[in-house]
């Protein structure tokens, strides 16, 4: 899960009006529907997902308890969604009981971690036999760059290397998906930019009415164009080959 100073976009969307802002996100929004098509046949239990911030990638159920390290960021997510449970914890140290979940999820998490092959231990240890493990994480160790200095990447993943960690952790993958391609990296890289641009250069604030016009006008542009964005995101997903994806999605079993 992710260290509270670890994503520093995560400090644009504490206040309530941003919140939702952030729940529009293009990335954001296919990794949810990648996840929840995993899901679609599935009848979990009772359902873990890991490092979940303030935008959970499951949130069709209230059998799910959701972990993170940060206590403002599961505030701020059961202030806005309020089904499950929460629990801050850190991802390598899981303060659950063996086998009590069904189904766990871990959606770009495993990345802001220092030891990732601990905190599958430890998802192993908390799963049921045959229990379904959901992970998406940043594809291709030649696409680091400034976006993943910016929120601090520990790492990006070869597609092999994710497969030995989950298999040394006791999973076996059943299924590999692409979520996300070129496209995003080259929009992420580009928006990084422009917001270190905007932090060095922090123009003066705006009061009273023509700021609460000025929110509304771009939170209207933010929903619609992250939208549109999406469409695009997903046909590259789509065209591009598995080996130019930036973020890949996992689906795997533990081992009896």
């Amino acid at each position: 899960m992710k260290h509270p100073e670890t994503n520093r976009f995560q400090s644009l969307f504490e206040e309530d009006k941003y919140v939702i802002l952030k729940n529009y996100l293009y990335n954001y929004l296919l990794r949810k529907l990648a996840v929840e098509k995993n899901l679609q046949q599935e009848r979990p239990e009772l359902i873990l997902e890991v490092g979940s911030g303030i935008s959970p990638v499951m949130t069709r159920t209230n059998r799910i308890i959701y972990s993170d390290l940060s206590f403002r960021a599961l505030q701020i997510l059961k202030l806005a969604h309020g089904k499950g449970w929460y629990v801050v914890a850190d991802g390598m140290r899981l303060p659950f009981k063996s086998g009590i979940f069904s189904h766990a999820i871990c959606s770009e998490t495993l990345e802001h971690l220092e030891d990732d092959r601990e905190a599958l231990k430890q998802l192993a240890m908390s799963m049921r036999p045959s229990g379904r493990l959901i992970v998406t994480f940043p594809h291709r160790k030649f696409y680091f760059a400034n976006d993943d200095r910016f929120v601090n990447h520990f790492r990006r993943y070869e597609l092999p290397e994710m497969v030995d960690r989950l298999k040394d952790a006791g999973f076996r993958p059943i299924s590999i998906r692409k979520v996300l391609g070129p496209l995003e990296k080259v929009t992420m890289c580009f928006v990084v930019f422009c917001f270190s641009m905007i932090q060095k250069y922090k123009p003066k604030k705006v009061k009273g009415t023509q700021n609460f016009k000025l929110m509304n006008i771009f939170a209207s542009f933010f929903k619609w164009a992250n939208r549109f964005y999406m469409v695009l995101a997903w046909l590259d997903a789509r065209i591009m080959p598995r080996t130019f994806s930036t973020v890949l999605l996992i689906n795997s079993t533990l081992s009896d």
